[in-house]
This record gives C-alpha cells, sequence and structure tokens, in this order.
C-alpha cells in the first residue's frame, strides 16, 4: 500500500515538475501571441481600406531592430491630441482598426499604432526589454515630429498594451500628458495565477500567497502594480466588469496605488464591458469619459488658437485666416 501511494506521489510530483518545465520554456509563447489561431502574421486590411489618412512610418529601436507602425490622423493638419496606442498581446495592430477608425471621429484625434518586435510587419521577437525599447522609440518619433502638438501626446494601453505604456509614461514625464489604462493585469505574475490555478503558490506579486520560489523563472514580468505609482501625469483607468481574462481587481487596485501617490487619477467602471469589447459594450459613455478626461487634462494649445485669432482681428472683413480659424474650431471641437 505505502509502496503504491510512494508511486502515485511521484506520479503527480513528476507530472506538475513536467508543466512547470513547460510553462517556463515556452512561456513567451503564452504571452506573446503575434499571430492569431488560423491567420498569418501580414495585417488582413490596412487603413486604405477604412479611407483614413495615414502613413507608413519605419522606426528603428535602440538594439537595431526594425519597427513599423502606422500614423493615422483625423486630417492632414489636424492639431488635437495624438494618441500612442499599445496593443494587447494577440493579434496585430491591423484587428484594432475598428475602433480606432472610431476613435479619431469621436475623440478628434490623431492615432499613432505600434507593431511591437515579432508583430505585424515589425522584425525580431518579442520581449519585455524589447518592447520597452519599441515603445520609447515610437515615443520619441512622435515627439520631434513638426506636424502634430507635442504638448498632447497621450499613451493609451489595453492589457498588456497598459503595462507597456505606464513604463514608458513614467519614464518620460516631459513628453507624455496623460496616461490611459484598459484592462490591465497587476502583473504577469499574478495572471500566471488567474490562468493556472495551480501556479498560485509558486508564482506571484508581492499581494499573493505562497513562497514563490518560481518568480525567478519568469522572463517577462511586467509588474505594473510597481511602476503605476511612479506614474506623475494624469491618469485614466477604464474597466470592463465582465472582463473574462484579466480579474477587475487587478485595474481596482493598479488605481489604489496610483491615487495614492497621485491626485490626477479618474476610475470609471463599464459594468457590460469585457476584456476586448469595453469600448464597444459601453457605447457613448465610454468616449465621452474619454472626451471628458481630455478636456480637463489635455486642453488644446490656446497659443496656437491666440495666433491665429490675432492675425484675423485687425480685418473687418471675414479673411483667409478667420475663415482658417473657424474651421479649424470646428473641427477641434470634440463631438457631444
Amino acid at each position: 500500500m505505502v509502496s503504491y501511494v510512494n508511486v502515485l506521489l511521484y506520479g503527480v510530483g513528476g507530472i506538475v515538475v513536467a508543466g512547470i518545465a513547460l510553462l517556463v520554456a515556452f512561456q513567451e509563447k503564452l504571452v506573446y501571441v503575434p499571430v492569431l489561431p488560423g491567420l498569418t502574421k501580414s495585417y488582413p486590411i490596412t487603413p486604405a481600406r477604412l479611407r483614413l489618412t495615414y502613413e507608413d512610418v519605419w522606426l528603428r529601436s535602440s538594439d537595431g531592430i526594425k519597427l513599423h507602425s502606422w500614423f493615422i490622423k483625423l486630417f492632414p493638419d489636424c492639431r488635437g491630441p495624438t494618441i500612442l496606442f499599445f496593443q494587447e498581446n494577440a493579434g496585430n495592430i491591423a484587428h484594432r482598426l475598428e475602433m480606432v477608425h472610431i476613435m479619431l471621429q469621436r475623440l478628434q484625434c490623431n492615432v499613432f499604432m505600434l507593431s511591437y518586435r515579432g508583430y505585424g510587419a515589425s522584425d525580431g521577437y518579442p520581449s519585455q526589454h524589447g518592447i520597452i525599447n519599441d515603445a520609447q522609440a515610437a515615443l520619441d518619433h512622435l515627439s520631434q515630429r513638426t506636424d502634430i502638438d507635442t504638448d498632447r501626446i497621450v499613451v493609451f494601453g489595453r492589457s498588456l498594451g497598459g503595462a507597456v505604456g505606464a513604463v514608458v509614461t513614467k519614464n518620460n514625464p516631459d513628453k507624455v500628458a496623460a496616461l490611459i489604462l484598459e484592462n490591465t493585469f497587476t502583473s504577469i505574475l499574478d495572471m500566471a495565477g488567474v490562468l493556472l490555478p495551480f501556479l498560485k503558490w509558486f508564482i506571484g506579486g508581492p499581494g499573493t500567497k505562497g513562497p514563490k520560489i518560481l518568480n525567478f523563472l519568469v522572463r517577462s514580468p511586467w509588474s505594473t502594480i510597481d511602476v503605476i505609482g511612479q506614474v506623475k501625469q494624469p491618469i485614466l483607468f477604464l474597466s470592463g466588469l465582465q472582463d473574462e481574462m484579466v480579474p477587475p481587481s487587478h485595474m481596482q487596485m493598479l488605481y489604489a496605488k496610483a491615487a495614492a501617490h497621485n491626485r490626477q487619477c479618474l476610475f470609471v467602471e463599464f459594468p457590460t464591458g469585457m476584456h476586448m469589447d469595453t469600448w464597444l459594450a459601453a457605447g457613448d459613455h465610454y468616449w465621452r469619459t474619454i472626451q471628458q478626461f481630455f478636456e480637463k487634462h489635455v486642453p488644446k494649445n490656446e497659443h496656437v488658437h491666440a495666433f491665429l485669432l490675432s492675425l484675423a482681428a485687425p480685418c473687418e472683413q471675414p479673411s483667409f485666416y478667420h475663415i482658417m480659424l473657424t474651421v479649424m474650431e470646428e473641427y477641434i471641437t470634440v463631438i457631444p
């Protein structure tokens, strides 16, 4: 009987060890999914399909990796906010174009969509260190452009993109005006226990139980909970309460950590929002929330407005500059 129990214990133990070994070996395949099952790595559509004004932008990360991105403008001379959008872990930027199309119209903004290394048309293989470098390259590019208002660059990240966005925002207080996080996790360490409960005692963040003896094996911990408290810019937290992947409690913990150090934080819940469709399920409430956040924390550049007004002022009859000012105001006005 004892012999049978020992064999059973050794067998179960062996299976657990083998399972953990496989998870460690293939962890990047679980965290980063550039190609969705049944699809190819290439973009299924481009912004041209949606008749959007855009340009292909090719960048070099600090380690030499060639990166692809789309810079999509509401119209050629748009000086509204520019959103640097960081996507989730699966698929590529083309799969977000439907949402971005609506974002342009509702927020009267430009959107820069970066393909992480290994995603879309970008070279290389994804890793935490590498993607942080990629995000920095995208932000550096935007901050050097002369056709946008560089004082109104907003970082927007969903899920994994929120972890990316938190790091780049923290590292660039002079380049990023505000941060938006949507359905983001506290850390990959915590998510390991959510997706695979038997790992809770071996892998986890500071707030979890157990010895966490395998934390050192996780190569992409993405510990947003350790970063968010260091962000000084305004932060908007968008949480879908029906999120089936990241527990909404993660967003609540991130907000609590941030708000303890930053008074410019806003937390908004959307009762019907799931992990990927909060923007769609919440509808007008979702977009109005972001509009109001922009109005408060990313206002339009009054210096440009005043300059155009000064050019128009001396003319008794409507001038070219007066007409141009009127047109710009109509474009800049946020859609109700």
